[in-house]
């Protein structure tokens, strides 16, 4: 079976990698052997699939999509009722960080699905949601810009305008994280983010199920990427219990997801769709 380009709303929410190419001192003699070109990393399940060419960023080897262009193929679903899908995020006041950002990833991932739904109020109520918890990221100011653009764009009803700018709000903070050595936190956001719209893909899949549209979850080294990012967060975790679940049940994602090189089935789906849900709803909930 050939299976389809492995890209679907996540969490796992990247800005696109640009190549870096080194420079070498050209040695005068003996001549410089024929150049040999770099080894095509291996596809991990996706097809014939050239992984530099691809909209997302390439993490060992994984495909960690960018939502903009992901959000361009889940269009290719049809008009499902995008509308009973929207439901913004409640933003309950974490004081541990990992937490904040596990539910900053949902929070964009809500909005997405808000453009989506073309639901103007939920736009900016994702928008402003968004800005409080950078704020508990001590990076408030690094995105106020992206979210006052995001207001202003749902105003005025430019949708393309405000996935631009939720895009660059997540790779603003993912960036600032990296920067502030805090790593963790960066894959925490793509983790919420992921798990989120999964829940929603696999919800919309679900009432409408067909192997060609399942073929869109078929995403087992993704689920497998965050599993072991989470895995080795447990041992410095405030909260390891949290995340020990989540990893579990990104595990159980992945086996779901690759169901041993079969289809993925309604039956499978549906597990997905609830397994997503109740992970989400840890999320977003305090205990």
């Amino acid at each position: 079976m050939n299976r389809a380009c492995p890209v679907f709303l996540t969490a796992a929410l990247l800005t696109a990698a640009s190549p870096h190419l080194c420079a070498q001192t050209p040695v005068p003699a003996p001549p410089a052997p024929p150049a040999v070109e770099a080894p095509v990393p291996p596809d991990k399940g996706g097809g014939e699939l050239d992984l530099s060419k691809f909209p997302g960023q390439v993490i060992d080897e994984v495909i960690v999509p960018v939502p903009s262009e992901i959000f361009t193929v889940l269009d290719k679903l049809g008009d499902p009722d995008w509308k009973a899908e929207v439901g913004v995020t409640a933003k309950p006041a974490f004081s541990e960080r990992t937490d904040v950002a596990l539910l900053l990833g949902a929070t964009v991932a809500d909005g997405f699905i808000a453009v989506q739904a073309e639901d103007k109020k939920s736009v900016q109520d994702v928008g402003k949601n968004v800005l409080s918890l950078a704020g508990s990221l001590g990076v408030k100011d690094d995105v106020i810009r992206h979210c006052q653009a995001i207001e202003d764009a749902a105003n005025e009803t430019k949708w393309d305008v405000v996935r631009q700018e939720l895009d660059a709000t997540q790779a603003t903070v993912r960036d600032k994280m990296v920067q502030m050595q805090d790593g963790a936190l960066a894959e925490c956001i793509s983790v919420g983010g992921w798990l989120r719209g999964t829940q929603v893909i696999t919800a919309v899949i679900g009432k409408k199920f067909s192997a060609e549209r399942a073929e869109l979850l078929y995403q087992p080294d993704l689920a497998e990427y965050f599993n072991d990012a989470l895995e080795e967060m447990l041992l410095k975790a405030r909260n390891p219990a949290k995340l020990k679940e989540i990893a579990n049940g990104l595990a159980r994602l992945r086996e779901l997801m690759d169901n041993g090189g079969g289809d993925i089935n309604a039956t499978a789906v549906a597990e997905m769709n609830a397994l997503t849900a109740a992970l989400v709803k840890k999320i977003t909930t305090k205990p």
